[in-house]
């Protein structure tokens, strides 16, 4: 999963894990709204490691942030990426990683906090939010100081063009934080996306795709973590219950735990990367899943994904049934299923399936035995 020289892509991201207009607590942040009603609610930064080349995220333990860290959005995101960089650096001190954010959050006192911690940066920018660092690009690119590149990619039909500009400062009042420019363009026939980030690593034309491909990783975070803990099914936003203190945060990282089992498995598991790819998508994997855990026992989550990818037999019902009696009457009834398998071409013995009758008083009993 290491990305550049060793380096972790690490993302951060803000995200709201429960509301309620009803419920509150000391640490909850309140929305006011037009007609004067006001909504609390929990909203914590969510960390995960980005490999690019994988579709999979590892989720790491996130930092709620409380009505303590203040009202701007901003501030506390600030505050919470702060503790959680802290946290981060005293677990695993000699991990080195590369934080990468939004725009919102490419402002100097980010990327000074990241220093401090010895951690690297590779944060997207826009002109509309950082006027003063377009212009000196422009003016650098007019003064002939820009670096430029170009891949062509006639598999995919894509132009990949690069253009780099080395110590630029971050903002016209904070000249002493200084950064690499990188803007990116994807030129295809129909299409053409634009990208920009701002990193304190050394940029080059043998390093500019992987950076872009570091950079782009970060959209994971919201649609690969956020996203898919919020709307597939799992509910990440639903209120399970507030409590007085922690039991929202506490709901919510069980949340997370729960996925990053998920996210182990999909990183390691053959059997699981097999039942992905003979379905196709997780939301179908999700719900035959599901109809399996409604209807059957199962001893593990291995028959489970076996079930899924080999197929699964239900038996006929075993029943006891009155002989003597002129209508029929079901004594008994019981299920058992039996796994097909098909691993290395061998099915399951048609002998252990054979049918026995035995004559008991007054009882004609059809079984199946094994």
């Amino acid at each position: 999963m290491a990305f550049l020289d060793g380096h972790y892509v690490v993302a951060l991201d803000g995200t709201g894990s429960c509301s309620s207009k009803t419920m509150h607590c000391a640490s909850c942040r309140h929305k006011e709204h037009r007609h004067g009603s006001i909504t609390s609610y929990h909203q914590m930064l969510g960390a995960a490691i980005l490999p690019p080349d994988y579709r999979a995220v590892m989720p790491l333990m996130p930092a709620p942030i409380v009505k303590q860290d203040g009202t701007q959005q901003n501030a506390g995101e600030r505050n919470a990426a702060q503790r959680f960089i802290t946290k981060r650096r005293q677990d695993h001190p000699h991990r080195k990683v590369i934080i990468t954010a939004d725009a919102l959050s490419s402002q100097a006192p980010h990327i000074e906090t990241l220093h401090d911690y010895g951690c690297h940066s590779l944060r997207g920018v826009k002109a509309g939010e950082h006027a003063s660092l377009f212009q000196q690009v422009q003016a650098a690119e007019e003064a002939g100081g820009v670096t430029y590149s170009e891949r062509h990619d006639r598999a995919a039909g894509l132009v990949h063009r690069f253009r780099l500009v080395h110590d630029m400062p971050l903002k016209g009042s904070r000249a002493d934080v200084r950064v690499t420019f990188i803007a990116y363009w994807e030129i295809g026939q129909d299409k053409e996306q634009h990208f920009s980030w701002v990193t304190d690593l050394r940029g080059s034309t043998r390093n500019a795709s992987k950076l872009m491909r570091g950079g782009r990783a970060r959209w994971k975070i919201a649609h690969e973590t956020c996203n898919t803990l919020k709307n597939p099914g799992d509910n990440f936003a639903h209120t399970y219950g507030h409590g007085e203190q922690h039991l929202s945060v506490v709901f919510a990282l069980l949340l997370l735990l729960a996925f990053l089992v998920d996210q182990t498995q999909q990183f390691c598991c053959a059997l699981f990367q097999a039942v992905w790819a003979k379905l196709g998508s997780k939301r179908l994997w999700w719900e035959r899943m599901r109809s399996l855990c409604y209807t059957d026992e199962l001893a593990s989550r291995r028959p489970l994904l076996e079930a899924l990818l080999y197929g699964w037999q239900r038996l006929k019902p075993i029943c006891a049934i009155d002989a003597s009696s002129s209508q029929a009457l079901l004594l008994r009834f019981s299920r058992q299923n039996q796994m097909i398998g098909h691993r290395c071409g061998e099915g399951v013995p048609q002998a252990r399936l054979g049918v026995l009758f035995q004559e008991t008083p007054g009882l004609l009993c059809l079984r199946k035995h094994r």
